[in-house]
């Protein structure tokens, strides 16, 4: 069985067992290591459900196996014969997941 989960506007494509980095920001609080992902838009496996625009009722449970920090991103703008060039850089910090259970 899998689902798609919507969270961070983002879709990922989770199964039982699975693990995905999301962005810690759209979680909020995470109480006791554990996080249910409401937004379903499709659960499949022997029969498909597809919602329109959410499956009701469906759910997917997952543990919070850690957190952890992306990939550097250099952002550098520049404008030609100006002498304006800037330079930033930022790592997003993501929460690692679990998917433990999928309700549909």
């Amino acid at each position: 069985m899998y689902a798609v989960i919507r969270t961070g506007g983002k879709q990922y494509r989770v199964a039982e067992g699975d693990t995905l980095r999301v962005e810690r920001d759209v979680l909020g609080s995470v109480n006791d290591g554990s996080v249910d992902l409401n937004e379903v838009l499709m659960v499949g496996g022997d029969e498909t459900r597809i919602g329109s625009p959410l499956v009701e009722g469906a759910s997917v449970k997952a543990k919070v196996v850690g957190e952890v920090r992306g990939d550097k991103i250099i952002v550098f703008k520049k404008k030609r014969r100006k002498q304006y060039k800037r330079k930033q850089g930022h790592r997003q910090d993501l929460v690692e997941l679990r998917i433990e259970s999928i309700q549909g």
